[in-house]
This record gives C-alpha cells, sequence and structure tokens, in this order.
C-alpha cells in the first residue's frame, strides 16, 4: 500500500469488480476515458485477471485515508531500458471531486514511480477540454510535449489529445510538490483534484 497526505494506494481485489462496472458505466466520467461502449461484468472480470499476469503495469484503486474508495489510478507501458511508464488517473465518486483527493494521489504515484522504481519519465495523455485535469498536472510540473489534432471522434466532433511529461529531475527539483518553472509552488491542499481522469 502507498501512502500520501490524504489517500491511500491499494492493489485491486476480485470484490472491487461491481464498483469498477458501477465507475465506468457512467456516462459523465466516460467521455474523459474515450472509452465507447458500456462495461460488462463479464469484460470487467477479464480485465481483472488479465491484469494479474501484467508485468507490464501496476493499478491502484484510490481510497481515502478512511478507506473510501473514489477512483483508480495506473502506471502502463513500463519500459525499463528506457525508463519510462504512462499513467492515468480517475476520481469516480463525485462527492470527491474538487477535494484534492486527486492531485494527492498523483503525487505519490509519482513519488513511486520516480523514487522507488527510478523511472526517468512519466506521461500521460489528457482531452484539450478537460481544463480540471490539464491544470493539475500543470501544477505537479507536467510539461506539454505534443498535440493530437482531432485524434478522437467523441460526441458528434473531433478533440485533440494531449500528450504531457514529467522528468524525475523536474520533479525533484519541486521536492515532489512538482514545481513548473515561473510559477508559485503549490502545497496539496491548494491544487485543484484531477477530476474526471485522462
Amino acid at each position: 500500500m502507498l501512502l500520501g497526505e490524504r489517500i491511500r494506494l491499494r492493489a485491486p481485489e476480485r470484490s472491487d469488480i461491481p464498483m469498477f462496472v458501477r465507475w465506468f458505466n457512467d456516462p459523465e466520467l466516460l467521455r474523459y476515458l474515450a472509452m465507447y461502449l458500456p462495461m460488462s461484468q463479464a469484460a470487467e472480470e477479464q480485465w481483472f485477471e488479465a491484469q494479474l499476469n501484467d508485468s507490464s503495469g501496476h493499478v491502484f484503486v484510490i481510497e481515502t485515508s478512511e478507506g473510501v474508495p473514489i477512483g483508480n489510478l495506473d502506471l502502463f507501458d513500463i519500459d525499463s531500458k528506457n525508463g519510462q511508464a504512462g499513467c492515468g488517473i480517475s476520481i469516480c465518486e463525485k462527492p470527491y471531486l474538487n477535494q484534492g483527493y486527486g492531485t494527492d494521489a498523483l503525487r505519490t504515484l509519482l513519488n513511486f514511480a520516480f523514487r522507488e522504481m527510478n523511472l526517468h519519465r512519466v506521461f500521460l495523455q489528457v482531452f484539450d477540454f478537460n481544463e480540471r485535469a490539464i491544470g493539475c498536472y500543470e501544477k505537479l510540473g507536467f510539461r506539454h510535449e505534443a498535440r493530437l489534432r482531432d485524434a478522437h471522434f467523441l460526441e458528434g466532433r473531433y478533440v485533440d489529445e494531449l500528450i504531457m511529461g514529467l522528468l524525475r529531475e523536474e520533479w525533484e527539483a519541486g521536492e515532489g510538490r512538482g514545481v513548473v518553472v515561473g510559477r508559485q509552488a503549490t502545497t496539496a491542499a491548494q491544487s485543484p483534484p484531477v477530476g474526471d481522469g485522462t
């Protein structure tokens, strides 16, 4: 279990599957995740079984310090040779949006990725309209690396996908806060949550 200031990250359990099905059938959440079809219980069970033998990533359930599951977070496509991995996050329980939980969860994951896994770079993908998530990523130190124009057809229109990345030395320069050059550092309490995911 990984401990943050206000959250803890734990491995998913088989008993979490109905919760995942509920989360990932929420149309409001799915518009941020590029998931187009409803998620069945059977499909989620297959995903869970595949995760048990997948060494290319780590999936975590985000819980409050009181043990309430509120979302999920993952590292994927872990590339040990080049020292990089992708990440994604979703705060799925609406009462916990805009409370700083997503920022704390992602900060905790980045500490693990850079200081325990010895990764050099962590990247993520986010739709250009997800301003809440982009603001969080920028405050944690992620930099814009690429814009994939009209990369996804969503709700009847094409949207751009942004690629953002963070290097270990940039993270360490922010002492775990992720200070962006030219901006004032923010604490966990000041940072907006990721909110609707990437």
